[in-house]
């Protein structure tokens, strides 16, 4: 199985990257399991051919109130479970470590927090970032030394050596449909070199062929979706959600007259955050009324006056923004003098791209500048095109062709 992986890697080699590292066999390796395929398939590629490998299963939440009130296992007790089958199958021990309390205090709370000034936080990134390639390298390191143990995940993104400089970069995964590498752009530079992350390798069908092959008790598991303390979540159960965590902060819904600016108050918000810019609303409007017939959506979120102002079509104009500011941008894999010179070359303009989201298709920057100053950078990015629904509180994602150079958190957008 490892080999046909590698056959699978060596295959696909990035243009400027040597090939995937493979450990000695005797190398401490850990592989994070969440219970999904992806990361039972990385599982099985090193159980039978690494006699120091391990796998690791990390409770990050328990508060599942949705499985609990109706007599069901919370969520993290089914996939502790599906782990220990797949551990079992492939006589892989696999250890219990609970990050619940950290991912509380450095993710969830200031999610919580970025909510309640109406920005639009993502907590997958800072997850990544503060639990999944945080607290548990810190572990990783006081149990085995820095630098004595190959991490490894089932992210759909690339860690490779550059043939110029050695360096290692995160890179883009070869399957875009699936690439995670926006998730992983906040995590630390010092893990990268000891990071192995096969599924970027490989595409979604072909990891379920090898779990199918392995016969592994996940091979058909679906995929999870949203974040892990709302599972499966769309807007409304989301939403729902948030209720029991925020104060309730009543506000109107209004429409600006084009002509006269007056304000029409249409109905209630039960915060700012209840919204995002860029969301369909579903109101009532009058729909016998050529001005308001159609499908309106939130432009804009006013915390001076506590309102929510909607605009009618996907495309207004005001939905669309060309330059943004990103504040506490973190190079990765990059030094900050290196990102600001790349910046700065013309011969890169057109490699530079961004993305505000994960899995949208990457966007051509114009220009890009950047302020350096004693506690962090802030960048303005000028678009070459304007684009949708740029969320203060999301993160921005530089790239250069594959390469991750790292993110920031959008603070300010501009037409």
């Amino acid at each position: 199985m490892l080999q046909k992986f590698l056959s699978l890697a060596n295959k696909r080699c990035l243009n400027g990257y040597k090939s995937q590292v493979i450990p000695s066999k005797f190398d401490n390796i850990i592989i994070a399991m969440s219970s999904g395929v992806d990361s039972s398939v990385a599982g099985a590629l090193f159980a039978g051919s690494y006699p120091n490998a391990r796998g690791i299963f990390m409770q990050n939440w328990s508060k599942d109130e949705a499985s609990l009130d109706d007599g069901k296992e919370a969520c993290f007790e089914k996939d502790w479970k599906d782990v220990v089958k797949v551990g079992s199958h492939l006589n892989l021990p696999v250890d219990y470590i609970n990050f619940e309390k950290d991912y509380w205090i450095d993710v969830f709370e200031p999610m919580l927090d970025v909510y309640k000034r109406g920005m639009t936080p993502n907590p997958d990134i800072n997850c990544n970032r503060h639990v999944k390639f945080g607290k548990l390298v810190d572990h990783l390191n006081s149990k085995y030394g820095e630098n004595n143990y190959w991490l490894v995940t089932g992210h759909y993104a690339r860690c490779l050596k550059s043939t110029e400089d050695s360096q290692t970069h995160l890179l883009k995964s070869y399957y875009k449909n699936k690439d995670q590498s926006y998730y992983l752009s906040q995590i630390k530079n010092g893990i990268l070199s000891n990071l192995i992350l096969p599924m970027g390798h490989m595409t979604k069908p072909e990891v379920r062929e090898l779990a199918i092959e392995a016969e592994l008790p996940t091979a058909e598991k679906a995929d999870s979706q949203g974040i892990c303390f709302v599972n499966n979540s769309q807007h409304g159960k989301f939403k729902n959600f948030l209720q029991s965590y925020l104060p309730e902060s009543k506000g109107n819904i209004i429409t600006i007259d084009p002509v006269s600016s007056e304000k029409i108050i249409w109905g209630q918000h039960q915060g700012l955050w209840s919204y995002t810019i860029g969301q369909k609303i579903g109101l009532s409007m009058p729909q016998g009324d050529p001005r308001y017939k159609g499908t309106w959506f939130v432009s804009e979120k006013r915390n001076d006056t506590n309102e929510i102002v909607i605009v009618k079509g996907r495309d207004h104009p005001s939905l669309f923004q060309r330059q943004l500011q990103v504040k506490d941008f973190i190079p990765i894999g990059i030094s900050k003098e290196q990102l600001i010179n790349l910046c700065n070359s013309s011969t890169n303009s057109n490699e530079l791209k961004i993305q505000y989201r994960s899995l949208q298709d990457p966007i051509d920057v114009e220009s890009i500048k950047i302020n350096p100053n004693e506690d962090s950078s802030m960048i303005t990015i000028t678009l070459k095109e304007s684009q949708r629904a740029m969320v203060p509180g999301q993160y921005c994602c530089m790239y250069i062709n594959d390469r991750v150079l790292g993110s920031g958190i959008i603070s300010k957008t501009r037409i």
